[in-house]
């Protein structure tokens, strides 16, 4: 049977793409953020998945004001990195894991959690930006992915609770498909920032630790806390975070912290990490 290995936290910084691509990764500025993943590359080389299920949210590329899904599984066979203004990312084109996503949309599904089922879409910054820093300059990503697009852009976002226990009905479903895959869940986004208004730039780096702690330690008890606190301590954009309580919610309720990097800044925006070994 498939079973999760491991979960990994991650944000999604759109500029990290583009110093990735730009050659800019060893530049004063970008260093820093960069060498905190060079262990994550390796790691990943040495527990190299067989899928990754990787949670994320569009921004407007695939998905606009016009049809907003709460929660979207694609099961198609590839998905082209998007245009996102100035021209696709310059990685791989994602192949996807259509038997498997199938098999979790409809466990989920009759587990009762609605999933818009997506079969073509382009994906962004959001998917594209974490593999890099994960895998590193590749010509075809080394494991096969299924996208999770989440909605944390137009109110009402799910809420904490929802998304970590989602994560357990991912992996009730992943845990009951009959091959021998080793998979990973992804959590990206986050951590505080927000992108407009008196509080642009805002960073809370306090607040970003100990969600760090609570995710490792209680995220039960994490994922009762309301958007209104993500909005105050993390700014309007830190609500992406909700995603990684569905990475957890998929995972063991003990884990083994593999590894742990924070960073500030990237662009306007502070930097989360981490590798959890799941114990199940």
């Amino acid at each position: 049977m498939a079973h999760i290995s491991a979960g990994i936290a991650c944000s999604h910084v759109p500029a990290i793409g583009a110093a990735w691509d730009l050659g800019k990764d060893r530049d004063e500025y970008w260093k820093p953020l960069f060498d905190g993943f060079e262990f994550t590359k390796q790691w990943e080389k040495a527990n190299k998945p067989d899928v990754v299920f990787l949670v994320y949210n569009d921004h407007a590329t695939a998905f606009s004001l016009e049809l907003i899904p709460t929660f979207a599984i694609g099961c198609g066979e590839s998905f082209q990195p998007a245009d996102e203004g100035w021209g696709a990312r310059p990685v791989p084109v994602v192949e996807g894991a259509p038997e498997l996503a199938a098999h979790i949309a409809q466990s989920v599904i009759e587990d009762e959690f609605d999933l818009t089922i997506v079969n073509k879409m382009d994906v962004d910054h959001g998917l594209t930006v974490p593999l890099s820093l994960m895998f590193g300059k590749v010509e075809q990503w080394p494991c096969k992915i299924i996208p999770f697009a989440v909605n944390v852009v137009q109110y009402p976002p799910p809420s904490g609770k929802r998304c970590y226990h989602l994560g357990k009905a991912i992996a009730r479903a992943i845990k009951s498909f009959p091959e021998d895959l080793n998979v990973q869940i992804w959590g990206t986004g986050g951590m505080s920032h927000q992108l407009q208004g008196p509080r642009a730039g805002l960073i809370n780096r306090e607040w970003d630790n100990a969600f760090l702690d609570r995710l490792i330690e209680d995220p039960e008890e994490l994922s009762k806390m309301p958007h209104i606190e993500y909005v105050r301590e993390a700014g309007s954009e830190g609500v992406e975070l909700v995603m990684w309580l569905i990475m957890r919610g998929a995972l063991s309720e003990q884990v083994d912290l593999v590894h742990r990097f924070y960073h500030v800044p990237a662009s306007n925006t502070a930097v989360g990490h981490l590798i959890l070994k799941n114990r199940d």
